[in-house]
C-alpha cells in the first residue's frame, strides 16, 4: 500500500521490476514451517521488527549509526530525541521508504517477522502494503473522500462490490465515519486538518497492514485534533503495531508503551550522526532512565 502517492510508488515499482526473483513478504512470513515456529521463543513470537547494527548513509554522510532494537507486536513504540538525530530516517527504514532517495544506503539488518527486508529479492511494494505510513502533514489525494480510501484496495485488486464495506470500515476505525458518512463524494481537501489526518490514517489501514508508521502525525494539528489522534492511536494498537516519531515528549509519555531515545554525536569534523541511546518501557524512560543523556533530555537540560 502504503505509498498510495503515485509519485513515490512508481520509482519503487520500477526498482522492483528490475529485481528477480522476488520474495513476497507476506508469503515468506506465512509459509514458516512448524519447526521454524517451534524454534521461536515467546519473545520472538511477539516481535515484529528486529533491527541489528543498522547504519544509514546519504552519500558518504552517515546519518544514523549502529542501531539495534526490537519492536513488539500490538504496542506503540515512540521515537524521541533532538532534531537531526535520525528518528525519521530510522522510521523510513521499516518500510524501505529510503529506497526512494537516490543517495540513501542502508547497512545492517531489518527483519520483519524474521524476513530480512533488505534482501535484494524482497518486493518493496509488498513491504509498503504491509507496513503503512502516515506523514507529518495530512496528504489526501485530490479525490473524493470515498476515492481516497478506496484507492489502495482498488490497486490491491479488491472487487467493486467490496469497496463500500472497506471504505465504511476504515473510516469507522479512524473515528471519522460519523462525520463524513453523508458527504463521501465531497473533495477530501474540504475536511479540516485533523479530519484530513484521520482520513490518511483510514487510507493507510484500508489495505489491512500489519504495522502503521507515523512520522510526527500531530505536529501540524491543534490541541483538540491532536487529542483525537492520540485517542485513535490507543484504539488502533489492539489491531496494529504502531511506531511513531514525535518531538512532543508529553505525547510520547501519554500514548506509547515503549520509548526509544535517540541523540546526536558530533564528529571531530563537525558532522552530526544519530545514535540510539536507550530503549525501554515508557514509564522507566521518563522516570528512571539508565543513561544520563536520556535524563538530561527528558528534564530539559539539553535539547
Amino acid at each position: 500500500m502504503v505509498n498510495t502517492n503515485n509519485s513515490e510508488e512508481t520509482p519503487a515499482r520500477m526498482k522492483v521490476e528490475e529485481e528477480s526473483p522476488r520474495i513476497d513478504v507476506g508469503r515468506a512470513v506465512l509459509s514458516m514451517t512448524e519447526d521454524q515456529v517451534g524454534e521461536s521463543n515467546a519473545k520472538s513470537a511477539s516481535t515484529v521488527f528486529e533491527v541489528s547494527k543498522l547504519n544509514v548513509y546519504y552519500g558518504d554522510f552517515c546519518a544514523l549509526r549502529d542501531v539495534s532494537l526490537d519492536v513488539t507486536q500490538s504496542e506503540v513504540t515512540a521515537f524521541i530525541g533532538p532534531s537531526g538525530c535520525g528518528k525519521s530516517t530510522f522510521l523510513r527504514c521499516f518500510n524501505r521508504m529510503n529506497d526512494l532517495i537516490e543517495t540513501a544506503r542502508v547497512e545492517g539488518e531489518v527483519r520483519y517477522h524474521g524476513v530480512d527486508l533488505y534482501q535484494s529479492e524482497v518486493d518493496a511494494v509488498e513491504v509498503r502494503r504491509r507496513i503503512g505510513m502516515v506523514f507529518q502533514k495530512p496528504n489526501p489525494f485530490p479525490k473524493s473522500i470515498y476515492d481516497n480510501i478506496a484507492f489502495g484496495p482498488r490497486i490491491a485488486g479488491a472487487k467493486k462490490s467490496e469497496l463500500d464495506d472497506i471504505v465504511e470500515r476504515s473510516l469507522q476505525r479512524a473515528a471519522l465515519w460519523d462525520e463524513v458518512r453523508d458527504r463521501l463524494s465531497d473533495p477530501a481537501y474540504g475536511l479540516s486538518g485533523g479530519q484530513q489526518q484521520r482520513l490518511c490514517i483510514a487510507r493507510a489501514i484500508a489495505v489491512e497492514p500489519d504495522v502503521v508508521l507515523m512520522d510526527e502525525p500531530c505536529s501540524a494539528l491543534d490541541p483538540i485534533a491532536t487529542a483525537r489522534i492520540e485517542e485513535l492511536i490507543a484504539e488502533l494498537k489492539t489491531d496494529y503495531t504502531i511506531v511513531i516519531v514525535t518531538h512532543n515528549m508529553q505525547q510520547a509519555a501519554r500514548i506509547s508503551d515503549r520509548t526509544a531515545f535517540f541523540s546526536v554525536q558530533v564528529t571531530d569534523a563537525g558532522r552530526r550522526t544519530g545514535e540510539l541511546v536507550e530503549l525501554g518501557p515508557t514509564e522507566q524512560i521518563f522516570t528512571n532512565p539508565d543513561d544520563p543523556r536520556t535524563e538530561a533530555y527528558i528534564t530539559g537540560r539539553v535539547g
